[in-house]
């Protein structure tokens, strides 16, 4: 059995194939998946899992270069932010931001989509894979 808290066999498939700068996006209930982008929905109802949680375990088994978010989350200031400036900056690594629309062209270059159950407008975000060495 894994030592790591992901249990998740899709999601921990996904990044165990996962190349330097590739894309793996976290969205919210409501952000579009594009045609042919895996899709990996741990969505149960409203709140769970909720965005923080499941970006907090991700980080767990994923080497981050950089993230990407929309900058519309700057300007609502959903709770869930707060949590998300938290983070030890070095498991984040470097923040783009592009505008909503922006970001959801983004996704069409997703190697998947992780579907949660957030409902807080704009929790979303691409990290883009690092390399341990």
């Amino acid at each position: 059995m894994k030592k790591t808290p992901l249990l998740n066999i899709a999601l921990s498939r996904v990044i165990a194939s996962l190349g330097h700068g590739d894309i793996l996006v976290i969205g919210d209930a409501g952000l579009p998946v594009p045609p042919g982008v895996e899709l990996i929905d741990l969505a149960l109802t409203q709140g769970i899992p909720d965005f923080i949680s499941t970006l907090r375990i991700v980080l767990t088994e994923m080497q981050v270069e950089s993230h990407v978010l929309a900058e519309e989350i700057l300007h609502k200031q959903p709770p869930a932010l707060a949590d998300l400036n938290a983070l030890a900056p070095g498991d984040l690594g470097e923040r783009r931001l592009l505008s909503h629309e922006e970001f959801k062209r983004l996704t069409h270059k997703a190697r998947a989509v992780v579907r949660t159950g957030e409902c807080q407008p704009y929790c979303n975000i691409a990290l883009v894979s690092g390399v341990t060495f």
